[in-house]
């Protein structure tokens, strides 16, 4: 049976591996409307939105988008499921859970790869939306447009105030804690559906009400349709494969596995496949109205001629924005940091560290440069599905449901988890390979038939290789 708790006090805690934050949570408040407004938070922003509305526009129809995004969805909440189940046992954060696979010491690397990922994330989230934001602005306030003509560092004046203004707003939620995460979270994800259904409605009125949901603006042939159908549902599990390696991070603080189905199906196939479908029918109706599949929201909103409404869509997106990035790209590196020095960085030493990294990467220049995103964060991103492979074959089928959290925080070499000077060579062994495969299979133009799929491949084929050497 899994052992819940702080360290066992018969155990030296060693200061290389324990802090106040990685250890087991003590209060475990989060239930089940916190896990589903998590998803809110998570789900409802531009970048899933565009995603979405992006199906459309390459053919596939409202109903097609909705069906291929359900199975992606059902598929991400059994993944998250999973993991979650480990986290609300052991009640430690990723870095630490990465400890039973990787060894003590070795978590690291899993540990580094996914905060590297999720600050330059955080730093190009925040600058999408601070682009929304100067949009609307603009919109408001067309005099403003004389902010954009002088700059420093590829960015203009008026982008450099709206850009630090969230990354600010940001940082005054970082800075409280977990529970002020949670707190935040709680209502930041409900505010866009607020917003997203009065748009709707306002496209839905404009168009006569008359959209088709079986038609799309770019005919396939029936072949082309499932190959974009399957393509979809390959996309949407990278996507969510980040958060899903380390939704560990939340699951710790819910008082039952119970908590963490219920939050997850809620969030997952049921609201997250909602706001999807949302998305295709204001795109399908900007069709219908401008003559123009329009897939950014605040350019959609930008065409309100009311004042008042484009002030509340600025907030509102602001608030999304704010809401994913402290989800997907704040929490994690915060522990991971942590987890390298925890005598030094703590949880919010840890997340100010990524904060300010985010900003010092400029993230706009990184934007701009197709070949960064796609093949250093492509390249990094492909490497999560070998790490949600290995750790879960080997907690399920390895371990056996079965792990000393008070050993996790112990360094010396006769404890359970430093197998080889403090690293799984295994571990190791099988990732290499692995993640090298799925790198390739993501970034190689020859495999791009395949590139959608990289994730569940590095996945499958980490997992059924550690299996057979551990």
């Amino acid at each position: 049976m899994t052992t819940v708790g702080t360290p066992a006090p018969e155990l030296r805690q060693d200061p290389r591996l324990y802090n106040e934050d990685l250890a087991p949570a003590r209060e475990r408040k989060w239930k089940v409307y916190d896990i589903f407004a998590l998803w809110m938070s998570d789900v409802h922003n531009l970048g899933n939105y565009t995603f979405a509305a992006g199906l459309f526009v390459l053919g596939l129809s409202a109903w097609q988008v909705f069906t291929a995004l359900l199975f992606g969805f059902v598929l991400i909440y059994v993944g998250m499921n999973l993991m979650g189940r480990i986290g609300q046992r052991t009640g430690v954060p990723f870095p630490v859970v990465a400890r039973i696979s990787f060894g003590t010491f070795g978590a690291n690397l899993p540990a580094l790869i996914r905060a590297v990922i999720a600050i330059f994330w955080y730093g190009i989230q925040t600058y999408l939306a601070s682009v929304a934001i100067t949009v609307l602005v603009l919109a408001i306030d067309p005099s403003m447009e004389s902010w954009t003509r002088v700059g420093f560092l590829g960015l203009h004046a008026l982008g450099w105030v709206c850009f630090v203004a969230l990354w600010l707003a940001q940082a005054l939620v970082l800075t409280r804690g977990m529970e002020s995460v949670r707190k935040f979270q709680d209502w930041c994800g409900p505010a866009i559906w607020v917003v997203m259904i009065a748009l709707a409605v306002w496209i839905l009125v404009a168009a006569d009400w008359n959209i088709s949901l079986t038609s799309s603006p770019t005919p396939l042939s029936t072949g082309e349709q499932f190959r974009q159908w399957f393509g979809a549902v390959g996309l949407i599990l990278a996507i969510y494969g980040t958060l899903m390696l380390n939704f560990c991070d939340f699951s710790r603080f819910t008082p039952d596995q119970k908590t963490v189905r219920r939050g997850n199906f809620w969030g997952l196939p049921i609201n997250s496949t909602a706001f999807a479908l949302l998305s295709v029918v204001v795109t399908a109706g900007s069709l219908e109205v401008f003559g123009e599949a329009i897939t950014d929201p605040a350019e959609l909103l930008a065409r309100v001629d009311n004042t008042a409404v484009l002030v509340i869509g600025a907030l509102t997106f602001a608030i999304a924005t704010m809401g994913v990035n402290i989800v997907a790209n704040f929490v994690s590196p915060a522990y991971d940091l942590a987890n390298i020095w925890p005598r030094r960085i703590s949880f919010k030493v840890g997340g100010m560290i990524s904060a300010v990294a985010a900003l010092c990467v400029l993230p706009w220049k990184l934007y701009s440069t197709p070949a960064v995103v796609n093949y250093f964060l492509g390249g990094l991103g492909a490497f999560l599905g070998p790490l949600f492979g290995i750790m879960i074959v080997d907690y399920y089928l390895i371990k056996r449901d079965k792990v000393d959290v008070s050993r996790l925080f112990d360094g010396s070499p006769d404890a359970p988890y430093h197998y080889r000077r403090g690293v799984n060579p295994v571990a190791l062994w099988v990732f290499v390979p692995t993640a090298a495969l799925s790198a390739v299979i993501a970034l190689v133009p020859f495999f791009a038939p395949a590139a959608p799929y990289s994730w569940f491949i590095g996945t499958a084929a980490a997992g059924l290789l550690y299996r057979l050497a551990a």
